[in-house]
């Protein structure tokens, strides 16, 4: 039974992501286990069909997190049997790598975004070439391994010649629950509240939107995000609930009346993103307003799900929303384009390109 590890940095109970791909593949017959990290806030994993271990740290942030957790990961690596370490992006790398050369064992890299470019490690000049050093040395060493679309793909083959299989990141297929429409239309922002996310145009906006916005994540922007509200004059409308645990977003993403995909244009991982909440909201049967960015646009003109802006103003944001929530035969056509693309754009069918690539190196 072939044994695969996973390295993250958050605390596994709010990673879809990762819940899906380890579930895959325990379901298959791997031995799989999921290691993230031990937080004081941090509550009781549900069981599922994989081993979870989540490793305690001093520190919580920065450079000092970052060498703390990679010291203890690397530690707990070295003495678990594996035959494959899967890294989940650069704040993982090095230990897989340096365990995996030590052991000769099989490693992989899961590039779910260009680490690299994301605004808040740009924005800091020493904390990107920091990044930057690790990625330029450690992603050649990975050949094997996959990302969640084409354009970040094609850049990484560019920077280090690598040719990483896509899976991207779709939800379950799921029944759509029989509940009567809600009594008022409302918007939903799910998904980490970072930077990059549009948050200090979309604050404003809403003073231009009668409808409330109920943002479900937290991140490193929560707390400016926060503050906008109060500086906007807008906490009538806008609600910031923080994390909510998967199953609950199930039975809340149905019964919004809009969602919301939007990122800065700025840094080439906010503009070849492909984020779990677009989605989502596919899945739910829920139309969403989106960046016009080029994954985002492929898939649109396919399946035309999601009404697209070019720029993130809050003018743009305001009018887009203003119009799905008036144009009740625009909102019923990509409603129901998403209720066909759901039959579609499932983990279902996405799972076997996870479990060729899997079966492929074992």
């Amino acid at each position: 039974m072939p044994r695969i590890l996973f390295t993250v940095t958050n605390d596994l109970r709010y990673d879809q992501r990762m819940h899906r791909i380890a579930g895959t593949l325990a379901a298959q017959g791997h031995a799989v286990t999921l290691i993230g990290r031990q937080l004081k806030t941090s509550i009781e994993l549900p069981v599922k069909n994989f081993r979870q271990k989540r490793l305690p740290c001093f520190f919580t942030k920065g450079l000092a997190f970052y060498a703390e957790y990679n010291f203890r990961l690397c530690c707990y690596l070295l003495f678990q049997p594996a035959d494959i370490i899967c890294a989940i992006d650069l704040d993982t790398i090095l230990p897989v790598y340096l365990v995996t050369a030590l052991k000769k064992q099989k490693r992989v890299y899961d590039a779910h975004e260009i680490f690299t470019e994301q605004k808040e490690v740009l924005s800091r000049a020493l904390v990107h070439r920091f990044w930057l050093a690790i990625e330029k040395f450690a992603v050649p060493r990975f050949p094997l391994g996959y990302t969640v679309n084409e354009s970040i793909r094609d850049e990484l083959q560019k920077r280090y010649g690598v040719r990483y299989t896509i899976i991207r990141n779709l939800p379950r297929l799921i029944p759509l629950p029989e509940t009567a429409p809600p009594a008022e239309k409302w918007i939903l922002y799910q998904g980490a509240v970072n930077e990059g996310r549009c948050f200090e145009t979309l604050i404003p906006a809403m003073k231009e939107v009668s409808a409330r916005l109920l943002i479900c994540g937290k991140g490193n922007f929560y707390d400016q995000t926060l503050e906008l509200i109060k500086q906007y004059g807008v906490r009538d409308k806008v609600e910031l609930r923080g994390y909510v645990p998967p199953e609950e977003l199930l039975t809340i993403t149905p019964t919004a009346h809009i969602g919301l995909t939007l990122f800065e244009s700025k840094g080439m991982n906010q503009y070849f993103s492909l984020a779990n909440r677009f989605f989502d909201y596919v899945m739910a049967g829920v139309p969403q307003v989106c960046v016009n960015y080029p994954e985002y646009a492929a898939i649109n003109q396919r399946f035309n799900i999601a009404y697209l802006i070019d720029d993130t103003s809050p003018k743009t944001i305001a009018a887009a929303l203003n119009n799905l929530l008036s144009d009740d035969v625009l909102y019923e056509q990509l409603q129901k384009n998403c209720l066909f693309a759901r039959n579609r754009l499932n983990w279902e069918n996405e799972e076997q390109a996870l479990i060729g690539f899997y079966k492929e190196i074992t």
